[in-house]
């Protein structure tokens, strides 16, 4: 077996998945004019993708250890690469947002078990470094996305943010089959009630918020999904407490450091999405940019990224996961608050380059944190699932920060012209800022200088679930 294959095109895999939960937003403006989509209809087209991708994560990765990691990779490929041409022959916007429900079905199969598969390919020794190759690539696959999709958008036609993606699912999925061993895991049952009630829990909230400023908060639409995803909420935690192999082992959340990593976690990303969905909209509807300067000009936030993440991961065990968290996520909110502030539709772009700067800096530090304080806080047995939880927060969270913040561009502003988007999309980022500050508060509960899991004894509370 040549491993660099498997590296290769479980990055590829990766790439196309992360690549398109960013490449989107600098084409949202497009959309809504060619397809005639509202605001709720825009949301939507973000967030079927991310819902869809958090609620089956974890089950995709079970699926993959049960039935063949290399068999479900390639069906997510498959299923992806059908989605992505259904989305860029869409008509109208429903049509578009179904077709990225079922996008985001695959992408929940081909993340996970990218990285399984790595994991089964390469010895320990070797693991961390293509580890790292791997987690580089999508991390610039994220990063790059808005500068894609205006590229191709302004070039093209927003479309083809789509349309890439066949030739490659193409190419990709025969290669993998010749190239790639199967592999399997523990074989883990499928969590269905908790599937089902997540699903139901996450769906009611969303959809009440997204439909709230258009129905009404006291509609029988609104307040009735709403109470159905608190019901299921409710009712996901009384199933997870009494389940043979529960999705969420709930013996996890007496750990504080994991509580307090992954509450941090839903906060910066519920911010960071929501701010991203209207920044890339602000510098065209707002400022009148071209797709393509939307994109390069959201490179002062999102490129830090790859300067400071890595420098972050590797202080967290120096100084501590905590002081990192914490301070991102100020950082952060500091550099939103300041953008609120600044936005108009005749800035200059360059007074708006230090408080994108600031925020990027400030959640590039946050990342590595968070997630170290997750990792950190379980036994090496429980790293999957704390991993798993971690990363469905992580989409769970950029779904409701999109939902909240729409909420508050529409009650301070609208698409009614330049000044009526700037205003709402300052009353959207002081919201996120609160969010982001939100998060640090909580990153402060994480404990100080966490011991390695490996030298503290097991719990026998944690490992119900095996």
């Amino acid at each position: 077996m040549n491993r660099k294959w498997v590296l290769g095109l479980a990055s590829a895999g990766s790439v196309m998945v992360a690549l398109d939960a960013t490449v989107v937003t600098t084409a949202l403006s497009r959309i809504r004019l060619d397809l005639g989509a509202s605001m709720e209809q825009l949301e939507w087209t973000v967030n079927a993708y991310s819902l869809s991708f958090a609620v089956l994560l974890m089950t995709g990765a079970v699926l993959g250890d049960r039935f063949g990691r290399r068999r479900l990779f390639t069906a997510g490929l498959g299923l992806f690469t059908l989605a992505s041409a259904a989305c860029a022959l869409a008509p109208d916007a429903g049509w578009l947002i179904a077709a990225r429900v079922v996008q985001g079905a695959g992408a929940a199969l081909v993340m996970p078990l990218a990285m399984a598969l790595l994991s089964a390919a390469y010895p320990p020794p070797d693991r961390p470094k293509a580890l790292g190759l791997f987690a580089g690539l999508t991390g610039l696959a994220v990063v790059g996305g808005p500068v894609v999709g205006g590229a191709v958008t302004q070039g093209l036609a927003w479309e083809w943010i789509f349309w890439l993606n066949v030739p490659i699912g193409l190419v990709v999925i025969p290669l993998v089959l010749r190239r790639v061993p199967e592999s399997r895991g523990g074989g883990d049952g499928v969590d269905a009630g908790g599937l089902l009630l997540v699903t139901g829990s996450a769906l009611g909230l969303v959809w009440g918020l997204i439909r709230s400023d258009a129905a009404g908060w006291g509609s029988a639409e609104v307040a009735g999904t709403l109470a159905a995803g608190a019901v299921c909420g409710v009712a996901f935690v009384a199933w997870e407490r009494v389940a043979a192999r529960p999705m969420v082992p709930l013996g996890l959340f007496r750990l504080r450091g994991f509580a307090a990593g992954n509450a941090a976690g839903l906060f910066m990303y519920a911010s960071l999405y929501g701010a991203l969905f209207f920044a890339a909209q602000y510098f065209q509807t707002g400022r009148g940019d071209r797709p393509l300067a939307a994109g390069l000009h959201l490179l002062s936030w999102t490129a830090a990224v790859t300067i400071v993440a890595p420098v972050a991961g590797r202080m967290v065990n120096r100084v501590g996961a905590r002081p990192l968290a914490a301070l991102g996520l100020a950082m952060q909110a500091t550099g939103m608050g300041w953008l609120a502030l600044a936005a108009t539709p005749s800035v200059p772009y360059g007074e708006l380059i230090a408080p994108m700067l600031i925020a990027g800096a400030g959640v590039s530090m946050a990342m590595p944190a968070a997630q170290a304080a997750v990792l950190n806080a379980v036994e090496p047995q429980q790293i999957g699932k704390a991993s798993g939880v971690f990363n469905t927060g992580r989409q769970l969270g950029g779904v409701f920060g999109v939902a909240v913040l729409a909420l508050a561009f529409a009650k301070a502003g609208g698409y009614g012209g330049p000044s009526a988007f700037t205003d709402g999309f300052g009353g959207a980022i002081g919201v996120g800022a609160a969010l982001s500050l939100a998060g640090a508060v909580a990153a402060l509960a994480i404990p100080g200088h966490q011991a390695a899991p490996a030298r503290r004894p097991a719990e026998p509370v944690l490992t119900t679930n095996r």
